[in-house]
């Protein structure tokens, strides 16, 4: 198998130099479900993650509203409505 180009590789960045954030409203069933996947899985490797309300902040709401919860690895989106535990993981470690 052919190497790929150091130009399309991604740089490693050890989890825990990571940061995700679920961005997400109160009262939102889809919310509590990613809720515990990204508390699981940022638990299991030491990755700090914050959530936001939509409710509280006018910018993520125009953005975000029609797709909570949204899930931001990096302050890039990584996913939104359903929250899958091993792409998380993937995405997190590189693996």
């Amino acid at each position: 198998m052919a190497r790929m180009s150091p130009f399309f590789r991604r740089k490693a960045v050890p989890p825990d130099e990571r940061s995700v954030t679920l961005v997400g409203k109160p009262g939102c069933h889809l919310c509590d479900d990613a809720r515990a996947v990204v508390e699981k899985v940022c638990g299991e490797l030491g990755v700090p993650w914050e959530e936001k309300d939509i409710t509280r902040d006018r910018r993520l709401h125009d953005e975000y509203w029609e797709q909570i919860p949204v899930v931001l690895v990096d302050g890039q989106q990584h996913t939104f409505w359903r929250v899958d535990e091993g792409r998380l993981r993937k995405e997190l470690t590189g693996n």
